[in-house]
């Protein structure tokens, strides 16, 4: 069970703190009515990623054991491969601020179609973490829900932190994510290679 928590909360820590679509709304809300207004939006995961989440997980449970074996290789790939582009994103340049954008939108359900448009759930759910919860419920479904439940947790959680400290303190910004980069892409390194060794010992089972 902790396995499984470990493995969902790192997951989205290091989805969390990396720039994208999602932060960039976030982010620009803050600098348009403040923390304290745009915090509701941090749970906008919850409303967007459902029908991502439950398509994702239909598609994979009518799968072979060794197309969801090639699968879950393809996902530890794309971990790997995330985390050198952030381990380079760290090294070669400081973290800039996001710009706002010109039209933003302003709702916590239109921060939710925010992220339904934004590739980076689709790839998550189908290439990362619908296997992992997969495999997690075919050993107990308790532990299936525990990586959801511990995903999204973190994620709300991350996306509330971030939130609250480019608006409080917001010239801490860029510092911060200046930290928090080489962290993700270790995170993302770690769950790459245990995605890559779960499918190799799964091609020996099939």
């Amino acid at each position: 069970m902790t396995k499984y928590m470990v493995i969902g909360a790192g997951f989205a820590f290091a989805a969390a703190v990396q720039p994208g679509p999602l932060q960039a709304y976030l982010l620009s809300r803050v600098a348009a009515i403040g923390w304290r207004k745009t915090l509701p939006a941090s749970f906008s995961p919850l409303l967007s990623d459902g029908p991502i989440a439950f398509l994702a997980l239909f598609v994979l449970g009518r799968l072979s054991p060794f197309a969801e074996s090639v699968l879950r290789a393809a996902g530890g790939v794309l971990l790997i491969y995330l985390a050198l582009r952030v381990f380079r994103q760290w090294r070669n340049k400081p973290a800039e601020s996001v710009e706002p954008p010109a039209r933003v939108p302003r709702t916590l359900v239109e921060a939710a179609l925010v992220n339904v448009l934004n590739p980076n759930p689709y790839l998550g759910w189908t290439l990362v973490l619908g296997p992992i919860v997969l495999d997690a419920w075919r050993q107990s479904p308790m532990r299936g829900v525990a990586v959801v439940a511990s995903f999204y947790a973190t994620m709300v959680v991350m996306l509330g932190a971030l939130i609250f400290v480019f608006g409080a303190a917001r010239f801490l910004g860029p510092k911060l994510q200046r930290v928090l980069l080489p962290v993700s892409a270790a995170i993302l390194a770690v769950l790459g290679i245990y995605q890559l060794a779960v499918s190799i010992g799964s091609f020996g089972r099939t």
